[in-house]
Parts: structure tokens; sequence; C-alpha cells
């Protein structure tokens, strides 16, 4: 295991930002910048051994700058979105940015995603960590309370990447803290994702209206293009004539996963039979938002200068559910009470098949 540092460029405030390379004995690498404690790249072998980076990003710190898209982002202080640009604890109404056609979207105009942070380097004979950590003060994007955040990356000999996050707040607040890499499991330049082979432990989902806020409803995906419980294609049935895929113009979609809560737990697979890369998902989250990049406009540039179109690149984002700060009864709530923490687990472990 090893673990260097580089200069990223300076961020339009006129921050340093630092690169950070974690890489295993297998021939995985993965990237993580201090600027917004982002996922820069993932670098892990294929079927023909030729290590490709399989995450949609940007060369430098500019990039991540504006990076409308989220790529390799960590979001908070709330991922994914919040009617009404609203919620209310304690008789008090606390109002958001409206960044997302009337709702708040993964915090706001400006997201944990466009922060510098602290950094810290663990070393062990079997893994290797980057922890980035902040304080965001009360009232910024509009949440209360002083809250203490950190992510932590830590590659393994496994090759895995473990996140975990970690929040605690000095008053009554909303956390739901998230990761927005997008993979391509072909590597970040070619191409649609259409033919991946998607797999997930969930029997719900969780429906929306017109403007993506989840209506409470928990909907079985028996017998309807949600269902992945057994592993199917993403472009299989992306295109049917099904509301909730016509509102979000394809995935992007909360599912409810059949995991205990417990510990970090099996409950999705992406598999490209082109490449043979496969990623496993294991969390203790109760949702993941599969996301395929339906928006990605085809107007910047990333990596080497290729430019990303849509379908290019899907996200796997666990998470608790969005919108969960306001009451609904099958929802585990994301308030978090003063002075209790916030603590849970994402592993993306890769393989080759």
């Amino acid at each position: 295991m090893k673990i260097s540092k580089s200069s990223f460029g300076k961020t339009k405030s006129g921050a340093e930002a630092t690169l950070y390379t974690l890489e295993n004995s297998k021939g995985m690498k993965v990237t993580l910048t201090d600027y917004g404690a982002t996922v820069v790249g993932i670098m892990v072998p294929g079927r023909n051994g030729k290590a490709e980076d399989i995450t949609l990003g940007y060369d430098d710190v500019h990039g991540y700058d504006e990076n409308g898209t989220y790529y390799g982002a960590f979001i908070g202080r709330n991922g994914n979105r919040i009617a009404n640009c609203s919620f209310t604890i304690n008789g008090v109404e606390y109002k958001l940015d409206n960044n997302d056609n009337g709702n708040n979207l993964h915090g706001g105009f400006k997201g944990y995603n466009n922060f510098m942070y602290e950094a810290e380097i663990t070393e062990e004979e079997s893994e290797i960590s980057v922890e980035f950590s902040r304080l965001s003060p009360d009232m910024e994007q509009g949440f209360p309370g002083n809250l203490d955040v950190s992510v932590t990356y830590t590659l393994t000999e496994e090759n895995e990447l473990c996140i975990e996050y970690y929040a605690v707040s000095d008053k009554d607040t909303v956390v739901n803290l998230t990761n927005h890499t997008f993979f391509n499991l072909d590597g970040q330049a070619s191409g649609s994702i259409l033919d991946t082979e998607i797999f997930i432990d969930a029997d719900n989902f969780t429906p929306t209206n017109d403007s993506l806020i989840p209506t409470g409803e928990l909907r079985p995906v028996e017998g309807t293009p949600m269902d992945f419980r057994t592993p199917t294609k993403i472009g299989d049935r992306i295109e049917e004539d099904y509301l909730p895929l016509k509102q979000a113009g394809g995935y992007d979609h909360n599912y409810c996963l059949n995991n205990s809560g417990e510990d970090p737990e099996l409950v999705c697979t992406a598999y490209s039979e082109k490449s043979g890369r496969m990623v496993e998902v294991y969390t203790d989250l109760p949702g993941m938002q599969l996301y395929v990049g339906n928006f990605i406009d085809g107007k910047v540039k990333g990596k080497g200068g290729y430019v990303y179109k849509k379908r290019e690149g899907f996200c796997l984002e666990t998470q608790l559910f969005p919108d969960a700060c306001n009451a609904k009864p099958f929802f585990k709530t994301s308030v978090l009470k003063a002075g209790e923490e916030y603590s849970t687990a994402t592993i993306y472990k890769f393989s080759v098949k």
C-alpha cells in the first residue's frame, strides 16, 4: 500500500487543492482531493489486465469548481431532494436554496463538494485511508446547527473503496450524506452504459411526483421496469411507457433496500461483460439512488478533453430516503438530534469475471 500527494491546482477562490493517490498491490488506484472531499478517479484492471479510470470527472480542480453534474462529489448537508425547499424542526421552519425547480437538491447552490477540507492520512499494512473533515457552521445552506462532519475513504488490498460518513451537531438538524461518483465500468471515455448489468436487492422503490419528490408510497418493483432483483441491463427497459421512467427521463429513483441496517450488506452489483469489471455495493443505509446520467448535457469537457454525453455514467448513491426530513410514515427520518452521532458506511468492491 502506498500514498502520494501532488498539486491539483488552485480553486477560483485561490485555495491550493491537493490530490491524494492511494494505491494497493493489486493494481487499483483511488485519487481524491481535499477540495470537496471529492473522488477524482478510480483505476481498476479489467479482464485484459489493463487498469483504466472508471469514473467520470475532470483533469484538474477547475472543473470541480463548477461541477453542476456532481462528478465524484461528496454530497451534504442533505443528499437528494427536499420538497418546497423547506422543513420544520421543533416548530421552526427552515428555508433552503431553490436550486431544483422549486425544491432543494444536494444541499443547495454551494454543496459540500465546494468547500476545502482538512485531510488526515492513516496507513496500515493492508489498507490506507484519508479522512476529510470540516465544521459546517450553523445556518450554512440554511440548515441549523454547527455540524462537525467527516468522510473517510479507505482503499484495501481486497480492491475495496470504503466510505465512512460521520457527523454530530449541537442543534437538531437534517443530515443525509452520500457520494455522487459516476461509474463507467468500460472506462470513463468509453460511451454508453446501457449494456451494464445491474442487480439491486430491493422489493420496493419510492415513486415520486412530477418534480421527483417521493409521494411517501413504497411501491413493489414486481412486474415493473424498476425490478432489478435479477441482473438486468440498464438499457433493456429504460424506454418503457411507465410513468416513473417518463417523469425522470430514465432511472433516477430511490430503492428501498432489503438490508438490516446494522452492518454493511451486499445490496447491489454492476457488471460489464465487455470489460469484465464488476462493482459490488455494501451499505448499512436503507436506500440507494440509481441514476444513469439522464441529464448529462454533452457540453462540458471531462478527463482528457472527452465530452460526456447522456447515459455515459451511472451512480449508486446510498442514502436515507429523499425528503425524509418532511414527515413520511414509512421513511426513516433524516432529522439528527443534537449530540447524536450520524455514522454510516458504504463499500464499493471491485473485481473481474
